[in-house]
């Protein structure tokens, strides 16, 4: 299919399916800001509420080059209005009920019993909104008996187990190299507030949505959870797995590619690409059971033949013969790859001090209301004025609000 014929019927004037939904996003750092990311990618009005000192991710290193601007608060922030309040204050706390009251959703995702605190609570905002989606995203959750520990990405990965399993087979456990359980918060968030919204359009109630990220993180650990519960051995394996074989990073003239073989055809497949018809004809390698027992030998074989030979013409004759062979690429690799810019995963936007950069593009692809990066991270309070004006506040009480600090 090309990308025409995908979009053909789209409508090109849409910011995406969820256009009109307001989202009011108190959060910091990276997994609240995430959920928010996602909704306002798919069409929704997101506001930014943040102290008028500026979320910690505005200053997260690096930056992007030749600019001043963290590459964090560019890539997460994009497609959402600012506005720099001070919640703490009770002046900020009444404005941000009275945007709440306005909202369809409300996102927090600071340490439980914080914006409670602060008189922002989900009970609070049900007393100007009684059908409001409130999601709360925290380490540990709202209940439970960590629940009042701060808890963050790498924690969670500790925790879970999911750190255990990364890193080679003799060496120390390893994290992600990306905030992981942040990431699927954020995601489960998103999904959970769009079935929450769901509900409400049939029942009218609103409610209190509750995401943790350790509970995130053991949802996307392939059942692992129940292995460990009931006491079955998983083995730190590198990049090979239990089940298959081949399955690994191998060496090459100039780099390394990434090989994993299930089906016993593709392993004939790849036996032939290597002249070996010794190993298509060793009954004990025809299936993946029994490849999987022989690992060391399979992997001795295969290693051998990709150290003759260059990533391209790997990739290459693998393909000829039907056989997934991937380079292991850098960030940098995949950003020119023809591939990832006709997706448009990279989108050249222009920034708040007037600079261009390539910012991530939303990865789901609507053939009716297409969704892309619409406006870049917005400068620290930029729209606070406008906002408060929608909300009805005077220029004289802006004003005022700015000389007493509150935004």
């Amino acid at each position: 299919m090309e990308r025409q014929d995908f979009f053909e019927h789209s409508d090109h004037p849409s910011a995406g399916p969820l256009q009109g939904l307001v989202v009011v996003e108190a959060t910091t750092t990276w997994s609240g800001p995430m959920a928010g990311c996602v909704l306002g990618d798919l069409g929704a009005d997101v506001i930014k509420v943040e102290l008028p000192s500026g979320d910690v991710t505005r200053f997260a290193p690096p930056l992007l080059p030749d600019t001043q601007l963290s590459f964090a608060h560019q890539t997460v922030n994009r497609n959402k209005r600012s506005l720099a309040l001070d919640l703490r204050t009770t002046d900020g706390a009444d404005i941000f009920l009275k945007l709440a009251a306005r909202a369809d959703v409300v996102i927090e995702n600071f340490l439980p019993g914080t914006l409670d605190s602060w008189g922002l609570g989900f009970r609070d905002i049900e007393t100007v909104r009684p059908d409001c989606i409130y999601l709360s995203i925290s380490g540990w959750g709202q209940y439970g008996e960590l629940s009042d520990r701060p808890g963050y990405d790498p924690a969670t990965q500790a925790v879970s187990g999911w750190m255990s399993l990364n890193g080679e087979p003799d060496g120390v456990a390893v994290k992600a190299p990306t905030f992981l359980a942040d990431d699927l918060a954020g995601l489960h968030g998103a999904v959970a507030v769009l079935a929450a919204l769901r509900h409400r359009e049939a029942t009218g109630e609103g409610q209190h949505i509750d995401v943790a990220l350790l509970d995130s993180l053991l949802f996307q650990s392939n059942g692992f959870l129940t292995l460990g519960a009931m006491g079955a051995p998983l083995p730190r394996m590198g990049s090979e797995v239990p089940v298959a074989a081949p399955c690994n990073t191998y060496r090459c003239v100039n780099g390394d590619v990434f090989i994993a073989l299930i089906l016993d055809s593709h392993w004939t497949a790849l036996a032939d690409l290597m002249g070996r018809q010794d190993l298509i004809d060793d009954p004990e390698l025809s299936s993946n059971k029994g490849r999987v027992v022989r690992r060391d030998d399979i992997n001795q074989a295969v290693s051998a033949w990709f150290a003759e030979h260059t990533v391209e013409e790997s990739v290459r004759l693998a393909a000829e013969y039907g056989v997934a062979v991937s380079p292991v690429n850098t960030f940098g690799d995949a950003a020119q790859m023809p591939h990832v810019i006709e997706r448009e995963m990279l989108q050249e936007i222009e920034l708040e001090d007037g600079s261009v950069a390539p910012i991530v593009g939303p990865a789901a692809k609507f053939s009716r209301t297409p969704t892309k990066v619409r406006s870049a991270a917005a400068k620290l309070g930029a729209h606070t004025n406008e906002i408060l004006s929608e909300l009805g506040y005077s220029p004289q009480e802006i004003e005022s609000f700015q000389q007493q600090k509150v935004i």
